[in-house]
């Protein structure tokens, strides 16, 4: 009788035959380019001063770009992009933000309303006031917005940690982004809750912009609320670093 040969194990044989996969499943494994742009197309420009200057005083690299551009595809701009002058990233944030959360068909309106109501206001005010307390009187509503937010931003919040079975409410200092997240949601929390219900979103938002320009009203005392909290706290502060 003949030696037949051993039969290899089924364990075996199924893991050689997983472990070349054929062809096929290759090409799927591809990267996908999920962009409906080609590569060749170039980023668009939104910056109105460097078309403004003259062709002489640019660059290398600009003049190289400028040449470029006039030969290949640009990018549509998104829609968060804009060449206006009006156009501001941090008001669109806020403005943005607040409707999508409860004003989502209001959002486009929300923000020029706003701002011509804190207009209206300060110009108003500017009329009745004598002439030597005329040049204190702010009635750019863009600074005024600013300043406003930056007013309402907290400088030290706090973090629940929990220790040997305990939560800790510990004072931590905070980051430019969470900063900014507390200031909008204050202002935008303080005008949906705690408003008449009569008094329409422009004219509330423009109210406590106003306030909070002057350093006043709840969003100015909730931030101080947490910076005394915080102060209360910073016996626990050791805990951030256990």
């Amino acid at each position: 009788m003949g030696s037949h040969p051993p039969r290899p194990c089924p364990g075996v044989a199924r893991a050689a035959a997983h472990s070349s996969p054929p062809p096929c499943v290759l090409s799927r494994l591809t990267q996908v380019r999920w962009s409906r742009y080609n590569p060749s197309y170039l980023e668009p420009e939104v910056n109105k001063e460097l078309y403004q200057k003259p062709f002489e005083e640019l660059s290398e690299e600009e003049k190289e770009k400028m040449e470029l551009k006039a030969v290949r595809p640009i990018k549509a701009a998104p829609p968060t992009l804009s060449s206006s002058v009006f156009s501001d990233p941090m008001i669109s944030n806020v403005f943005s933000w607040s409707g999508i959360i409860h004003l989502l068909c209001m959002s486009p309106c929300l923000c020029p309303k706003t701002l011509e109501a804190i207009k209206r206001k300060q110009l108003e005010k500017y009329h009745k006031a004598p002439e030597d307390e005329k040049e204190a009187i702010e009635c750019n509503p863009y600074v005024i917005f600013h300043q406003a937010l930056k007013n309402c931003q907290p400088i030290i919040g706090l973090s629940s940690i929990t220790r040997g079975g305990k939560t800790y409410q510990v004072p931590v200092p905070l980051k430019d982004n969470r900063k900014r997240f507390l200031a909008m949601k204050w202002l935008i929390t303080e005008c949906r809750e705690n408003k008449n219900r009569r008094t329409l979103m422009p004219e509330k938002l423009s109210q406590e912009l106003l306030q909070a320009f002057n350093n006043e009203g709840p969003v100015i005392k909730k931030k101080h609320v947490l910076h005394k909290m915080a102060e209360a706290n910073r016996a626990y502060a050791h805990f951030r670093w256990w």
